[in-house]
């Protein structure tokens, strides 16, 4: 690792002797029996899956956003999801301007999301498709080269996908608040790394001018406004890639609905969304004497 030969071991139940702060993302299995392991042993727990995530025992912490919900009883710290993350670093800032009555959501999600394999086989389908070959799918179930598709998680019986749910749930949960209406459309597109979103946001009373919302992102931390309407210059996931910040901009008043305004975000799932909001946990614990 970095040029530096790193032993790795088997867990069992002494791998935690020690241990401050364990950094869990092997999945839900994984982190269901491994973790209270570690939580017993004094360890706190930063885990990268969904098996806690809506635990009401465990916060789900995005640290720019509701960090108030830490208790010193805490122990375990599950980072939300990729997408879910993206959108609340970009809905989070309006609420200073009232209460969010709904949220409408589509969403562009990059192969990334689903792994390294996932991004190699879109390479592949790329090169198959320019050289006239058939593409054949294997992580995904259906070709991702020049195409689009519904999330490639199962349908519950409302009719979601399993993304669409996860979002819906863990927003709710982040933001405080329970009666949040959201409906949200979640779709693989090609793109190799970043996911995308749309967000038409309702409040309880009349929306704020777009002035307001540039200064309520500028003042944010973990959001870069990127919205330059002479140059067409909105967030991109070329852009958005590799980066920490969460991109925002297309802001507009929605000239259908005087109380509601829609955006666009980008964000890289594989940072913000994933290893460095569970950073940030861990970096926020050890500053305030929590570890």
């Amino acid at each position: 690792f970095r040029g530096v030969n790193t032993p790795v071991w088997a867990v069992n139940e002494t791998s935690f002797d020690g241990v401050q702060i364990a950094f869990f993302s092997a999945g839900s299995e994984a982190s269901l029996q491994w973790a209270p392991a570690a939580v017993k042993k004094g360890a706190v727990v930063v885990d990268n899956s969904s098996a806690f995530r809506m635990s009401p025992e465990s916060p789900l912490v995005i640290p720019e956003i509701n960090w108030q919900h830490v208790l010193p009883e805490h122990r375990i710290f599950p980072v939300g999801n990729c997408t879910a993350i993206i959108l609340m670093m970009a809905v989070a800032p309006l609420r200073r301007f009232g209460k969010l009555k709904r949220l409408v959501i589509s969403t562009y999600q990059s192969a990334s999301g689903a792994g390294a394999r996932a991004m190699q086989e879109l390479l592949d389908q790329c090169r198959d498709v320019l050289d006239g070959r058939e593409p054949v799918p294997q992580v995904f179930p259906h070709p991702t080269a020049f195409n689009l598709f519904s999330h490639n998680t199962p349908i519950n019986a409302e009719g979601y996908n399993g993304e669409e749910w996860k979002v819906i749930q863990e927003t709710r949960k982040t933001l405080d608040a329970p009666d949040l209406r959201i409906e949200v459309t979640c779709v693989r597109v090609p793109v190799m790394r970043a996911h995308s979103l749309t967000a038409n946001v309702e409040f309880d009373g009349p929306a704020p001018s777009v002035e307001a919302m540039k200064e309520a992102y500028e003042a944010f931390s973990g959001v870069e406004l990127v919205d330059d309407r002479a140059a067409n210059c909105f967030p991109m996931p070329s852009l958005a890639a590799t980066r920490d910040e969460v991109l925002v901009g297309r802001l507009r008043r929605d000239n259908s609905n005087p109380n509601a305004v829609s955006l666009f975000a980008c964000g890289d799932q594989l940072r913000k969304g994933a290893a460095l909001n569970g950073i940030q946990i861990a970096e926020r614990l050890v500053a305030e004497g929590k570890v």
